[in-house]
């Protein structure tokens, strides 16, 4: 049966973002611009972005790429020319890319469900499917949760299997104090214009590890070897190929997902108030939990650490006709949401996975399931206006 949204439903006004590039950002980027002979391309500015960016998050080095879809393309491909192939564990709920990524490179993905309090992989089945196989485990922190636990990182260190982090969408929580991003072999960061800062197109690979660092540069400009910061990586390529050029020995099959220097500049602008916008976010999360009624919807997440661009609002049974009404009362209310959160919901799903594993392994993942049904995410940022918070979860609790 069809239901309705209550009448008299205010309009509040809510898209998912809101003024993520200021005025500030496009006077640096005008700045920048006005100078004499400003350099376009990628030059000091992503490398002081990268400096900028390593300091904050506290790793040795990171790489600069023009999306966060580029920086899990070069980490999983890192991971092919350092381990080899074989299988990686990625979860059901997360973006198409994290799982496109494996397949693009020649691994095998290996799903798992979810936990319902972290959103991410569920730690017992991640250590169940671990195997000779295993050369990663792709782990998503979904909508600024944490989706670490010490049990995890101590058996993937004990194996040798690295660890790495999907953080696009959770700049600047943390795990035990220490920023989700530092714990893996890897890490990738997006700065599209919906997440914490944006560089309106860009992306972070993340290392505390030289010699993957070294190979994601490569990588990012086509393999060739002069993009090395190491003197001596060079001169070993220099003297097993004499033969060649040493401006254009490519040492791998690359890509070119170099970023440029005007992103660059957003990015360095951007990253100055970061933490204190995190903070605005934190406080609204807590409020918008705080104001759900818990009967209908879930709001025990696991909050320690957390720092989301985004509510989670989920369902806690699933009941179509109080799904129905959310959907029409959000429309209503002119609050912009997606369905399934992070990504479209369960990826097995979704028709290039069904190619490969059939029409019914999505069945396989109840938790992701729920999600993908009877989950949404609604934009939080630092210009939402508080008092909109309660009055919706006061909209809401009615239904």
């Amino acid at each position: 049966m069809q239901t309705s949204p209550p009448t008299s439903i205010p309009n509040l006004d809510w898209p998912l973002m809101r003024n993520n590039i200021t005025r500030t950002d496009l006077d640096a980027l005008i700045a920048y611009l006005q100078q004499a002979d400003p350099m376009l391309t990628q030059g000091q500015q992503v490398r002081s972005f990268e400096q900028e960016w390593s300091a904050w998050l506290g790793v040795k080095h990171s790489v600069f790429v023009n999306s966060g879809a580029s920086a899990n393309l070069l980490t999983v491909a890192a991971i092919r020319e350092t381990y080899g192939l074989g299988e990686i564990i990625v979860p059901a709920l997360t973006w198409v890319s994290d799982i496109a990524t494996v397949i693009q490179n020649g691994f095998i993905p290996v799903f798992v469900d979810i936990d319902p309090r972290t959103l991410g992989m569920d730690i017992d089945q991640v250590l169940s499917k671990l195997t000779s196989r295993t050369k990663a485990v792709f782990l998503t922190h979904i909508l600024g949760y944490n989706a670490l636990s010490q049990r995890l990182i101590d058996e993937l260190a004990a194996r040798n299997i690295p660890l790495i982090e999907d953080v696009c969408e959770s700049h600047g929580a943390t795990f035990n104090g220490k920023k989700l991003g530092s714990y893996g072999l890897a890490s990738n960061f997006s700065f599209y214009y919906a997440h914490h800062m944006s560089t309106i197109e860009g992306g972070m690979i993340c290392t505390n590890d030289d010699g993957l660092y070294e190979t994601a540069r490569l990588l990012r400009s086509h393999g060739m070897v002069r993009e090395a910061t190491s003197e001596d990586l060079k001169r070993s390529y220099w003297k097993g190929y004499p033969d060649l050029n040493p401006d254009f020995i490519f040492a791998f099959p690359g890509y070119n997902v170099r970023s440029t220097e005007l992103n660059a500049v957003l990015g360095r602008a951007q990253l100055k108030r970061l933490d204190a916008n995190n903070l605005i976010r934190t406080r609204n999360l807590r409020l918008f939990l705080e104001h759900l009624d818990s009967a209908k919807y879930r709001a025990d997440f696991e909050l320690a650490g957390s720092c989301n661009y985004a509510f989670t609002l989920i369902l806690k049974h699933a009941d179509a006709a109080l799904n129905e009404q959310v959907a029409a009362t959000l429309k209503q209310a002119h609050v912009e949401f997606r369905r399934g959160t992070a990504g479209g919901g369960n990826h097995l799903r979704q028709p290039y996975l069904r190619k490969l594993l059939g029409d019914q392994e999505f069945a396989k993942y109840p938790e992701t399931d729920h999600v993908h049904f009877y989950g949404y995410y609604l934009g939080n940022y630092p210009d939402l206006e508080i008092g909109k918070i309660p009055e919706l979860c006061a909209i809401l609790n009615q239904l």
